[in-house]
């Protein structure tokens, strides 16, 4: 069985740093973001292996993944891979961390169509991967869909990285979501919206808000000209796509920090 290179596999892959691994935002622009952008940015949210197999009864894929310390709260969460198929998880197959592995997903029939989640929170580089007993093919490319928010986007609550809203939406429309969601940031970062419009995308989705009332004071008008702005710094891409624009859905909660009022 011959090791194959994965990058024709992949998909939701937005950039690639110096080392080759996916990234969520551009590697030569970290500076201009916050700090906790460019660290969220660096896990590999909604990134998966699409792929046809025939007459394959397993797949196995040999990856690199950073192992937490023991004390570390990461050292808690399952390592679980998942394949996907027809809409619904096959399987799991749960393993030890581990800085360079291979693990094995049985196949549920010898042919079809399919897609893995490796667990996001160790950062899980895929090396290589074969199929035991048969061929695997990279899918046709889908149109692409890239989706900016915060945490709601990223998925911070989804017990699964297939559960988040984007790979839901994606898989029922049959689109190549790129997940470009930053738990507790997107406040409207102009520097983020240069780095989306470079991206070659289809349709895009922005579904950011929430986090303009965590820590400091906003209101609607200057959320109003944060995204006019964003939405201005989209517009100098040379490419036309259509763009949906989801409202924040806290924006009114109690605790919410208050701006002082001022002039009208």
């Amino acid at each position: 069985m011959t090791w194959l290179d994965p990058d024709p596999f992949l998909r939701g892959v937005a950039w690639r740093d110096a080392t080759g691994r996916a990234v969520r935002a551009d590697p030569a622009d970290l500076t201009r973001l916050p700090w906790a952008t460019a660290e969220r940015a660096g896990l590999p949210i909604g990134v998966r292996l699409e792929f046809t197999a025939e007459g394959a009864s397993a797949i196995e894929i040999r990856y690199r993944a950073s192992v937490p310390a023991p004390t570390e709260a990461l050292s808690a969460l399952a390592h679980t891979f998942a394949l996907w198929a027809a809409g619904r998880c096959v399987r799991e197959t749960t393993v030890t961390p581990a800085r360079e592995a291979v693990v094995r997903l049985q196949l549920p029939c010898t042919g079809g169509r399919f897609t893995v989640h490796p667990p996001e929170p160790m950062a899980p580089v895929v090396l290589a991967l074969r199929g035991v007993g048969g061929a695997l093919a990279p899918v046709p490319a889908a149109p692409r869909w890239l989706v900016h928010g915060d945490s709601i986007t990223e998925g911070w609550w989804s017990t699964r990285p297939a559960h988040a809203w984007p790979s839901v939406a994606g898989r029922a429309l049959g689109l190549d979501t790129v997940n470009l969601g930053y738990a507790g940031g997107a406040r409207g970062e102009l520097a983020t919206a240069e780095q989306l419009a470079a991206l070659p995308a289809d349709v895009l989705t922005l579904a950011f808000g929430t986090n303009c009332w965590s820590g400091a004071p906003c209101s609607a008008r200057l959320l109003y000209a944060r995204t006019r702005n964003f939405l201005t710094a989209l517009a100098g891409a040379t490419r036309t796509r259509p763009c949906c624009c989801s409202p924040p859905c806290s924006a009114r909660r109690p605790s919410a920090p208050r701006t002082p009022s001022g002039p009208r």
